[in-house]
């Protein structure tokens, strides 16, 4: 399945489709997402810590950990997957550990950033990157730690906000020419940004944060500016967070859900969503 993905997810990935890609922290959320409609995904790396650990996006989530996340995740979800690997966990060496590690759970395409270990959010205050060199030496490692060919490398930039917009577009041409195949130049905040960004000479991606420093633009827009892929990684995080506040707190100031099961899934479309049908099918035929 991985290589079939890939080459799909690459020909996917073309400058002016804004593919859409829900972010994705754990194997509901992907089968959500597919239920929705959505080809591909996002396995994001905020969504983990917040849903895994319960902490913030601030680079303690392991390889380990995460690589269980992807492998989890393409159990059931049958469309191409961008796994966010952060820093790559450490150096060039760690960064080939890192891809490699990924491309077996089932990977697609591994992001990548140049930001200082532990990372935090793209969209936090206070953020650091390493040297250029440092960074390009780490896409080099992971291009050469790939086996195959068509999983694809995007690369990062956090430099907008540590040395302003040119640095980070300066950093963008030479991460391509190190090897990415895809480019991300994290939180612009004005249209004039976006649009420069969506000119960049191979393909881009936009990073929608709902209440972050980039503003939301129309999918329409997008593909005008000329961005392959918008990632929206933290919808369905937020969304299940509100939904999971509104129906706790009425449980907890009424005493019982009562008159309030419209805030809830009902019990038979939980199991539709985790496809129970399949499973009873297989304890049938091995009885």
């Amino acid at each position: 399945m991985p290589q079939t993905t890939r080459k799909t997810f690459r020909a996917m990935l073309r400058p002016g489709a804004a593919v859409i890609l829900p972010g994705v922290a754990n194997a509901l959320a992907a089968r959500v997402a597919a239920d929705c409609g959505f080809d591909a995904a996002y396995v994001t790396g905020a969504g983990i810590a917040n849903t895994f650990l319960g902490i913030p996006d601030n680079g303690l989530v392991t390889v380990s950990e995460l690589a269980g996340h992807v492998t989890a995740i393409r159990e059931v979800f049958a469309g191409p997957l961008m796994v966010d690997a952060d820093t790559g966990f450490g150096n060039e060496l760690n960064m080939r550990r890192t891809v490699q590690t990924l491309e077996r759970a089932g990977a697609d395409a591994i992001q990548i950033e140049d930001q200082v270990f532990p990372k935090r959010c793209g969209h936090f205050e206070g953020k650091e990157v390493i040297g250029v060199r440092e960074m390009v030496a780490k896409i080099r490692a992971a291009v050469d730690a790939r086996t195959d060919p068509d999983l694809i490398v995007v690369a990062r930039t956090d430099a907008l906000a540590v040395e302003g917009f040119e640095r980070a577009m300066e950093r963008a041409h030479l991460f391509r020419e190190a090897g990415a195949d895809v480019g991300f130049v994290e939180a612009p905040t004005t249209p004039e940004q976006m649009a420069a960004i969506g000119r960049l000479p191979y393909p881009q991606l936009a990073n929608i944060v709902i209440g972050g420093k980039t503003p939301e633009h129309s999918n329409t827009e997008l593909k005008a500016l000329g961005f392959a892929g918008v990632i929206y990684a933290n919808t369905a995080l937020q969304a299940a967070v509100l939904g999971m506040q509104r129906a706790l707190g009425h449980l907890k100031k009424n005493g019982q859900v009562g008159d309030a099961a419209e805030l809830l899934a009902t019990f038979s479309e939980r199991q539709r969503l985790v496809d129970i049908a399949s499973f009873q099918a297989m304890e049938r035929k091995y009885k």
